[in-house]
């Protein structure tokens, strides 16, 4: 891989002992003045050492770095490559290539850390013999002479106490991993696995926390701080100390001048040049909390914590960011009005379905997360009410024995239910004797829908509801054909966006793809959808919920395109749905409150939720052409 770096050329040798050397290495260091070191002497004392290593059998094999995979962080995008947010334990680490750093950067990181590097074989004798000087003036190790193979190794392998021992078994191993490797790959382990302040490792990382940008494009008076920060990166951070950072890159400039790696023009335009600091990355709050909330539960499912916080993972959502933001502004501005109305629900959440891949375009857990971060979207179990007997009225449909047209008497009835009878009522009260399913559903009669979930059998409704994905509990009882039991708002979504696709069903999701760092794939949500209802048995469906939106409960949600949906009223008046569809989008909405607690009377799904429903859809369908369900004509009736 190719360096820019500078490489030193060897100084014309003569004849000498290795005493002399050692004598005229150390009289430069005592001098004050270090000469370039050759060659032949690094060869010389690395030799030396490595009889020392008789004395270090127990030291670790550096050939476990042809495997060594750093931990990495792990990023959130949307769908079109906006960075949403990023997971990591301590290391905040993005690992790139040599050649993905920029020239000035990796020269001014040599110039201060070891100016040598592609001369020396691991270790630089100068350098040692500088530092023993100081540690025996001292009389304690106060100086390490550390080449950055030294570093490596130190970083990787062993602890950080300042003995001799330490330094010695630092000193071994760089030679062996010279011996293994090649010097770019040892830079590109060094660049990569460094600490540079702020939870940042790795120059990657760091040039994003810093400067904003990657570390391809980092500049001359950049790359003089950045390298100016490795030696304490806190003590020196421009976060910190700015005039501190500034006296540190002055230091790394003037040294990369007397190596004859800039010229002094060049020096004096970096030092004058200000310096556009960024801010620090490493625990920046996510863009969309409630999607990547979502996607991070997901994801420890699959791979586990540890994966999701080391592994590097790239992951592309099904949400776009305007969409989403748009989604969430919808929702906290309809419950300002809700406020405003009287009504003091405490939550509202959205959550919206593309039927063509059943990719999540927009999930809303809340009315604010920075207040609440329990993710209703996903995590709350609320009762649907009448939005549940869409499934019933399907499974008749779908059974062959019912129509659209047929009959059902909506007359009192009582059933038992366990030790008690249950004796369904309508909203409202009253009856209103024979009259065909269609009118039922449109009109959200409660009597029809239990009656025909004892026709039709309730197993066969959980069934249906299993099919469409729901993996809530479901118990038969008697009730189940009104809603009562929980639900999320993404379940309800989710199934009714495979009625609007006419029967076709792919698991939803909010993840597009996951890769590696590296670009391999680990997970693949490219859609691949079934044909999981009947033709017939769904567009007969759709046809009446189009009805409910045309003039039945749901009226508030007509949008002036073709639209079928359904309204969610509980008995205890706990919680209001609107559910509802077009060919390209299914959204759901829930209103209530976290602590169950009774909306008010005369609170319904049609007078609350479809407006709100019909508000997102209105702005969500902009650029959408108006399209047509297909007729139950079209499709052969079961038998």
């Amino acid at each position: 891989m190719a360096t820019s770096t500078v490489r030193q050329k060897p100084e014309k040798q003569i004849p000498r002992t290795p005493a002399l050397d050692f004598a005229l290495g150390t009289a430069k260091v005592a001098g004050g003045t270090l000469i370039g070191i050759t060659m032949l002497t690094s060869s010389i004392v690395a030799g030396g050492l490595v009889g020392l290593a008789v004395s270090f059998r127990n030291l670790p094999d550096v050939r476990v770095l042809r495997n060594y995979v750093p931990t990495e962080t792990t990023y959130i995008y949307d769908i079109k490559g906006k960075l949403l947010d990023s997971l990591h334990g301590e290391y905040n680490r993005s690992v790139v290539k040599l050649d993905e750093i920029s020239p000035e950067l990796k020269r001014a990181v040599l110039a201060i850390e070891d100016s040598h590097f592609y001369v020396h074989e691991g270790i630089n004798p100068n350098s040692v013999a500088r530092a023993l000087l100081a540690n025996w003036r001292q009389g304690s190790v106060v100086e390490g002479g550390s080449t950055i193979t030294m570093q490596l190794v130190k970083n990787l392998f062993l602890s950080r106490e300042r003995t001799v021992s330490r330094k010695l078994a630092e000193a071994v191993l760089a030679i062996r991993v010279e011996q293994i490797f090649t010097k770019d790959q040892i830079l590109e382990m060094y660049l990569n696995t460094i600490y540079w302040g702020h939870n940042s490792y790795g120059a990657e990382t760091a040039a994003q926390s810093y400067f904003g940008k990657p570390a391809s494009e980092i500049n001359l008076a950049e790359a003089a701080v950045m390298a100016g920060l490795i030696q304490a990166p806190e003590d020196y951070s421009p976060f910190i100390n700015y005039k501190e950072t500034k006296r540190r890159q002055g230091m790394v400039l003037t040294r990369m001048r007397e190596l004859g790696w800039i010229t002094a023009e060049e020096e004096a335009t970096a030092r004058a040049e200000p310096l556009l600091v960024s801010r620090p990355t490493a625990w920046k709050a996510s863009e969309l909390p409630y999607v990547t909330e979502a996607v991070i539960s997901e994801l420890q499912q699959r791979f586990g914590q540890d994966a999701v916080l080391q592994g590097g993972m790239r992951v592309q959502t099904t949400v776009d960011y305007n969409f989403q933001k748009m989604a969430e502004e919808k929702v906290s501005t309809a419950h300002r009005r809700l406020r405003g109305r009287g009504l003091y629900a405490d939550q509202v959440a959205l959550v919206a379905v593309d039927p063509r891949t059943h990719f999540v375009k927009a999930l809303v857990g809340g009315v604010n997360y920075r207040e609440s971060q329990f993710n209703r979207a996903i995590q709350s179990l609320r009762q649907p009410g009448s939005a549940f007997k869409p499934y019933v009225y399907y499974a008749a449909f779908a059974s062959g024995k019912f129509t659209p047209y047929s009959v059902v008497d909506d007359s009192p009835v009582r059933y038992r239910d366990g030790a008690a009878y249950y004796s369904p009522r309508n909203y409202g009260g009253g009856f209103a004797g024979p009259m065909s399913l269609r009118d039922s559903l449109i009109q959200s009669r409660n009597v029809p829908a239990v009656k025909l979930g004892q026709m039709v059998g309730l197993k066969n409704v959980i069934e249906v509801c299993r099919t469409l994905g729901i993996k809530s509990p479901l118990d038969p009882v008697v009730s189940l054909p009104l809603g009562a039991i929980g639900v999320t708002p993404l379940e309800m979504a989710g199934s009714y966006a495979t009625f609007a696709s006419t029967g076709w069903h792919s698991e939803p999701t909010i993840m597009v793809r996951v890769t590696d760092s590296r670009g391999n794939v680990i997970l693949d949500n490219t859609p691949n959808p079934q044909l999981v209802l009947d033709p017939w048995a769904t567009a007969s469906l759709n046809a009446v919920l189009k009805g409910v939106i045309e003039g039945g409960t749901g009226t508030a949600a007509n949008i002036g395109r073709p639209a079928a949906g359904k309204t969610g009223t509980t008995s205890s008046e706990r919680d209001v749905w609107f559910v509802g569809y077009v060919p390209q989008l299914s959204t759901a909405v829930w209103i209530g409150n976290d602590n169950f607690r009774p909306l008010g009377k005369g609170i319904t799904g049609g007078g609350y939720a479809a407006p709100i429903w019909r508000d997102f859809m209105l702005e969500a369908l902009k650029n959408e052409p108006v399209k047509q369900f297909p007729a139950a004509s079209q499709f052969r009736r079961p038998q």
